[in-house]
């Protein structure tokens, strides 16, 4: 699968001399939704004796824009506590639009949903841990995300939840 051009030239615009091999394009990407909250600051800093805990959850969406384009969604919070304590809360939507030309359908929605997010995470990655560090806590450096095993995961419970569907 193509996923870039040498020099600029090829891509969504190249007027079909590649018509028949399939392509993967980033048409933009970008900082869709974020927010932090420190809600206990100040008294959040003095409190360093113990690492705070994080849970840290990811969700992917896709959306069709028409005309092979599509709008995919990354998004990332992470929670801090101490005990019951909330130490900080960072969420953050990162997007891109992709064109996809030349792809059998059924093989459209793993792309979206394993290789585009694959694509967005290290700006997502930056963005949560800049964010943290600028909040005068140590960065918060994602672990890389394996998104083909909850692409599989997804679909195995999305499969389970229709048979189970027929058989009621």
């Amino acid at each position: 699968m193509s996923e870039s051009a040498p020099n600029g030239a090829g891509g969504p615009q190249n007027g079909g001399a590649e018509a028949e091999s399939p392509g993967l394009w980033v048409l933009a990407q970008y900082l869709k939704d974020h927010s932090f909250e420190n809600p206990r600051a100040p008294l959040s800093f003095r409190d360093t004796g113990t690492a705070p805990g994080i849970e840290v959850n990811v969700d992917v969406n896709a959306r069709g824009l028409g005309a092979g384009q599509f709008e995919v969604e990354l998004a990332v919070s992470a929670r801090a506590r101490r005990g019951q304590d909330v130490v900080f809360v960072v969420e953050t939507t990162y997007a891109g639009v992709f064109e996809i030309v030349n792809v059998p359908e059924n093989q459209i929605e793993p792309i979206l949903l394993i290789e585009c997010p694959r694509l967005l995470f290290p700006f997502a990655r930056q963005i949560v841990a800049e964010t943290t560090s600028n909040g005068n806590f140590p960065p918060v450096m994602l672990d890389p995300i394996d998104f083909m095993t909850i692409y599989q995961r997804n679909l195995a419970a999305r499969q389970g939840g229709a048979q189970q569907a027929l058989n009621a």
